[in-house]
């Protein structure tokens, strides 16, 4: 339900936006005045976004891949760089396709890539409880939402049956964590950022089981830096898998791509 608020009353929640330091600061206003119900929620989202909050905690949703996700505070907010990932995913899904979403956060790119798709049987996996909550409210009854540490909580049905999988691990080395923005580093859950001494030890662990699960020319698609592209590769392939690495320069993002090796037909 949108706020009407009269000129002054824009005017002064932009003022205090912009001297809390956002950019974009009669963009942030507009959205804080059509999510709120009431004067009293516009003044309390004003105010915990001048005290750091991360825009999507203080709305309650973000916007992912043209889907409204709902995000709670604590959880990891989607970034509008991973849609290039569901755009490679979309590419390479057959129809219709087992999906599963590990370290799923809030369920956008499960919930994403199910929309994309249409005949999706859709599993999706987080060892955040918060997390766990959130995904399954924006997956629904497109899927199952489950919560543990990868592929541990997952059924074992699935093995050797997935199409696409999603791994949208954290990738961030753990030095250079305390250099991210007080936005992530402080409102969101460690577990969903820190990736480890290089970044890719989350990394290593989905790509040494990922074989296992995937179906005969299935992929396991991940998010990486472009700094640490060549390493991630190299991670996928150690895993047994063919990899390869697609990158937009427009979005910032690259995704490093594996899928099991063409066994040669028995004579």
């Amino acid at each position: 339900m949108s706020v009407p608020l009269s000129p002054s009353d824009l005017s002064s929640l932009v003022a205090t936006l912009r001297a809390a330091g956002c950019v974009f600061a009669e963009d942030e206003a507009a959205l804080i005045a059509a999510t709120a119900t009431g004067p009293a929620q516009v003044a309390a989202m004003a105010e915990r976004r001048a005290a750091g909050h991360p825009l999507e905690h203080v709305l309650g949703w973000a916007e992912f891949a043209g889907l409204r996700i709902a995000v709670d505070p604590g959880v990891f907010v989607p970034r509008r760089r991973t849609e290039f990932l569901i755009e490679q995913a979309v590419a390479l899904a057959p129809d219709p396709a087992v999906v599963v979403d590990l370290c799923c956060g809030s369920g956008a790119l499960g919930a994403a890539l199910a929309a994309a798709l249409g005949r999706v049987e859709l599993h999706a996996a987080d060892v955040e409880p918060a997390a766990v909550r959130c995904a399954r409210r924006n997956i629904g009854d497109r899927g199952r939402v489950y919560e543990g540490d990868l592929f541990a909580p997952l059924p074992g049905a699935l093995r050797g049956r997935v199409d696409v999988l999603l791994a949208n691990v954290p990738y961030v080395p753990t030095g250079d964590v305390a250099l991210l923005p007080a936005e992530a580093r402080v409102h969101e859950p460690l577990v969903a950022l820190d990736g480890g001494g290089d970044g890719l030890d989350v990394l290593r662990r989905v790509a040494a089981e990922a074989p296992r699960w995937l179906a005969p020319g299935g992929s396991l698609l991940a998010e990486t830096s472009e700094r640490q592209a060549e390493a991630a590769e190299k991670v996928l392939a150690d895993g047994g898998l063919v990899a390869r690495v697609v990158s937009c320069e427009e979005r910032y993002a690259t995704v490093v791509t594996g899928t099991p090796p063409v066994r040669p037909a028995a004579p």
